[in-house]
């Protein structure tokens, strides 16, 4: 007895530890809860706080030592740790704020791709590129609550349709502070959206956040600022259940030649944005166009534009390979963005003779290394590779707008570098796709010899295909205030709809012709 009294009399001895009394608690979601992510809290003095979310993406964390407004960045578990860089393999990263919290209490502070665009557009606001400069960079006395007033209104604006369609009132939803539950509307929306960061040209560094619906047509990203176009969740519900229910997936990796566009951009359109159209509808046949504009074979990987697409992955499935229209950005002497080029973007072609190029120790710089991952990529989930050539600008031998001179002046390869200042290696792309495609026996299309003949056969009309707009068509405003893409400024490289639906032809009419590819052939509308 006497002991049980001595231990009894320790204990009640012993100094009661403290209680956080003031907590943020939260989850981080996305499509699917980040579970096992790291989650770092920073106040307005700079003092910074990290934890870990458990296997449901929830978090709890004790914030009696931190001074509000707060910053919050969670890092999804990867090999990376790095949110920032896109020469390597980019960590995916979300971040959210908090301008007030209620003292000893339970405070609510989501992270999702909603909560990381209002950061994105504050960012924006006070003049940083996008939300991870916030994260890492920021000033935390420029925060001010009515900062977050127009990016809300931009999110309700955008999400208001697919809330109401669940019942929910869009005016009543905070991204940030509005508890989330599994199977609530916000996650019910949530697994119908795209999550990335883009791409600032002139640092190289992570740029505003991106957000598309399932079939990554755009919802906002284009700007870091201004409204969002609407979520159709009953589209976006459905086309998310045929691509996981499909019978035939075609993943179309490759840049804005393939794109789809923003509602506001038409008529510019992308050839993977209308090539859906061609497959009879019983074959079960779904594209999934992540085309991203500006991207290269190498960035397109290590931003994480592939990995959105590549969950969805399965045997049998194709993905359409159609780089190389950026991989050409290796001028390193060139003003401004020549050196953030060729650290992100930048990939080299083969020699004469067929042999990859690249910097000593940097493989990854080469084009067909870089091609080479996707076909491995592809093949490691059964699915079948096919590479094409980048389609063609209309550009002449002396790399000027065709046909200016008259019919004669006609449309060349333009995927060549010469030996010349700036420049590591010369020779080329075009060459170098078919060279990859043999040496890993892909099958192959030509789309750029495809379109040049196309180019050359349109001499007088060939601003109908390529993207040349009337500015003053009352239709298409986004073209009063543009340098490129219209009648005086015609743009050489990308498509408004006619072209787009010409260049989609001209891949049904290649695939018709590959041995390989008769399976897919098959399913093509007669």
């Amino acid at each position: 007895m006497n002991t049980r009294i001595n231990l009894l009399a320790l204990i009640c001895s012993l100094p009661v530890l403290a209680q956080a009394s003031t907590t943020l608690q939260g989850v981080v979601l996305a499509e699917s809860p980040f579970a096992g992510a790291k989650v770092s809290v920073i106040d307005s003095a700079g003092q910074r706080l990290a934890t870990q979310t458990d296997s449901e993406g929830r978090y709890e964390i004790g914030i009696d030592s931190l001074t509000p407004p707060l910053t919050l960045s969670a890092m999804a578990k990867s090999e990376s740790e790095d949110c920032l860089h896109n020469n390597v393999v980019r960590a995916r990263c979300m971040a959210s704020l908090v301008m007030t919290v209620n003292k000893d209490a339970m405070n609510t502070a989501n992270i999702t791709p909603f909560s990381d665009r209002l950061v994105s557009e504050v960012a924006g606001t006070l003049g940083y590129i996008g939300p991870q400069q916030w994260v890492e960079r920021g000033k935390p006395a420029e925060l001010k609550p009515e900062l977050l007033t127009t990016p809300l209104e931009n999110f309700r604006q955008g999400m208001a349709a697919a809330f109401r369609e669940l019942g929910d009132d869009v005016q009543q939803v905070d991204p940030v502070s509005t508890p989330i539950q599994p199977g609530d509307a916000m996650t019910t929306v949530l697994t119908t959206i795209n999550h990335n960061r883009n791409y600032d040209n002139n640092s190289g560094e992570a740029g505003a956040v991106t957000l598309t619906d399932s079939a990554f047509r755009p919802i906002v990203g284009l700007q870091n600022k201004g409204p969002w176009e609407p979520l159709d969740l009953q589209r976006a519900r459905k086309d998310r259940e045929a691509m996981t229910e499909a019978k035939t997936r075609i993943l179309i990796v490759s840049d804005s030649t393939a794109a789809t566009y923003e509602v506001m951009r038409m008529p510019r359109m992308g050839w993977g944005q209308v090539f859906q159209a061609h497959f009879r509808p019983e074959a079960g046949v779904v594209v999934l166009n992540g085309a991203r504009a500006g991207r290269s074979s190498r960035d397109f990987y290590n931003e994480g534009w592939y990995q959105q697409m590549g969950r969805y992955l399965q045997p049998g499935d194709y993905v359409f390979i159609a780089h190389g229209h950026n991989d050409q950005n290796c001028n390193g002497d060139r003003a401004l963005r020549g050196a953030a080029d060729v650290q992100n973007l930048c990939t080299y072609p083969n020699d004469a003779s067929g042999k990859p190029q690249y910097p000593d120790g940097q493989p990854e710089m080469s084009f067909q290394h870089s091609l080479e991952r996707y076909i491995t990529l592809a093949r490691e989930k059964g699915a079948i590779p096919v590479l094409f050539t980048p389609t063609a600008r209309v550009k002449n031998a002396q790399g000027k707008t065709a046909f200016q001179k008259g019919p004669q002046d006609s449309v060349v390869s333009s995927h060549y570098t010469s030996a010349k200042p700036g420049y590591l290696f010369s020779g080329d792309y075009s060459a170098t796709v078919k060279q990859t495609a043999s040496a890993n026996q892909v099958p192959f299309i030509d789309l750029e010899q495809a379109t040049i003949d196309f180019a050359n056969a349109h001499p007088d009309d060939w601003m109908d295909y390529w993207l040349a707009v009337d500015a003053s068509d009352p239709r298409y405003p986004w073209y009063k205030t543009q340098e490129s893409g219209t009648k005086t400024h015609p743009d050489t490289t990308h498509f408004q709809q006619k072209g787009a639906e010409a260049v989609a032809g001209m891949v049904v009419s290649h695939i018709r012709k590959v041995n390989e590819l008769n399976d897919l052939a098959e399913k093509l509308l007669p």
